[in-house]
């Protein structure tokens, strides 16, 4: 299962990748607004946004690139470990991926 992460901390980039690939999906994540997100985007099946942390533009920007795609698309106000934990192992348990 691909992942993308919007927003969030910069300081926990890497740990938001290493938990992703402990259930064993592929994460993009995307910090800051970056040019060409259109592009980069792809074509996940899971799309988190850390609402509290990313921009307004950001948001309505990947909201209208991902509008007409088979993507599910969860907002999380908090950009916690605990709570992407909590979103991976909700989507985990559909999969039937034993974490």
């Amino acid at each position: 299962m691909s992942v993308v992460i919007l927003g969030g901390n910069e300081c926990m980039e890497r740990r938001y990748m290493d938990l992703c690939k402990s259930y064993s999906f592929q994460p993009k994540i995307f910090i800051k607004p970056s040019s060409g997100l259109r592009n980069k985007l792809g074509d996940p099946d899971l799309t988190i946004f850390f609402t509290g942390t990313m921009s307004h533009k950001m948001l309505q920007s990947a909201l209208s690139e991902l509008k007409g795609r088979a993507t599910v698309i969860e907002r999380c106000r908090s950009a916690s470990l605990s709570a992407l934990r909590g979103i991976l192992d909700k989507y985990a348990d559909r999969e039937g991926r034993n974490v």
